[in-house]
């Protein structure tokens, strides 16, 4: 792992803390936890649509509490730094898959506008004039449902849980769940992050574009920078070596979603099942050819049965 990764990792493990932290004293954050779906449920007071969170939903809000702690610096996009508002906010749906401007002020013309935060979803952006000396939006914050959002606030302060207030302006940037990509078999990955990319990685090698992204989310929660404590790397959780032998960037979103969908099509036409392609993938091939079939491991037999469920969600 180099300089740069170690820095993150210990990042997200200094994070890790605050957020526990958070959560065990905080009961504004329970409460703003279950609205945006992050307690497995939805708060039918605190969340105003009636409809359950979505993934593409709870996944934004998971990549936003990810940079709890991280302290305010004006200008700043680097998470080993410090973020502004807007930085924090492009650092976010970037994470996901999704470009936005750089300034608060151009990122309030993306996507659609909301009437009102009754119509609020988790993950809206939500913008305000904060500034008496001159006109315009100045500030942006994502919205995590129970009238709270994450944002970086200003020079002193770290990015933290906020009280929406009343925001100027909302913007819904994630796709609309109406329309989706349609994948092989006629899955539809609706509002799925990287949908496009799992989409034609699917095609090009025969492999279900739900099961990429149950992958995908199993792997990484759709973290393209995610590494983990053994030194996997990125959306799907390669090892340094085997990205290397197989010439896939493991941190770049198209690169490990293509090498992924090659090489769980290899597995596929060599185990002869999904199943066994999916625990070859995670505990190694050679480990389900000692076997003959999915190894006796909780953590591998746990992963199959998680991507499989996963992935009939999506159909």
């Amino acid at each position: 792992m180099d300089g740069v990764m170690q820095v993150r990792s210990r990042i997200a493990e200094i994070q890790t803390r605050l957020l526990s932290l958070r959560q065990s004293t905080s009961p504004g954050w329970s409460a703003a936890a279950s609205a945006a779906g992050l307690t497995g449920t939805t708060s039918a007071t605190g969340d105003r649509s009636s409809s359950a969170t979505t993934a593409t939903e709870s996944a934004v809000v998971s990549q936003a509490q990810k940079y709890l702690g991280v302290p305010y610096l004006w200008g700043g996009t680097d998470p080993a730094k410090g973020l502004d508002c807007s930085g924090f906010t492009q650092l976010v749906y970037g994470n996901l898959g999704i470009d936005l401007p750089r300034t608060s002020s151009q990122q309030a013309t993306a996507g659609e506008a909301v009437a009102s935060m009754a119509d609020a979803r988790p993950g809206d952006l939500l913008f305000f004039d904060n500034s008496s000396s001159r006109a315009g939006i100045d500030h942006v914050g994502i919205y995590i449902g129970n009238g709270q959002m994450i944002a970086a606030p200003k020079t002193g302060e770290t990015v933290s849980i906020k009280d929406a207030g009343t925001p100027a302006v909302i913007r819904r940037v994630l796709p609309a769940q109406a329309t989706g990509v349609v994948a092989p078999g006629g899955t539809a990955l609706a509002g799925v992050p990287y949908a496009d990319l799992f989409t034609r990685a699917g095609n090009r090698y025969g492999v279900d574009a739900s099961l990429l992204a149950a992958m995908a989310s199993q792997e990484s929660g759709f973290d393209s920078q995610a590494v983990s404590g053994s030194g996997a790397q990125g959306l799907m959780q390669f090892m340094p070596a085997t990205a290397a032998g197989m010439g896939v960037n493991p941190l770049d979103p198209a690169s490990a979603i293509d090498g992924a969908a090659r090489y769980l099509s290899s597995l596929k036409h060599e185990f002869g099942s999904t199943e066994l392609a999916l625990a070859a993938y995670n505990a190694g091939p050679g480990t389900v050819r000692r076997y003959g079939d999915v190894p006796p491991y909780a953590e591998t037999q746990n992963y199959v049965r998680a991507v499989m469920a996963k992935a009939q969600a999506y159909t």
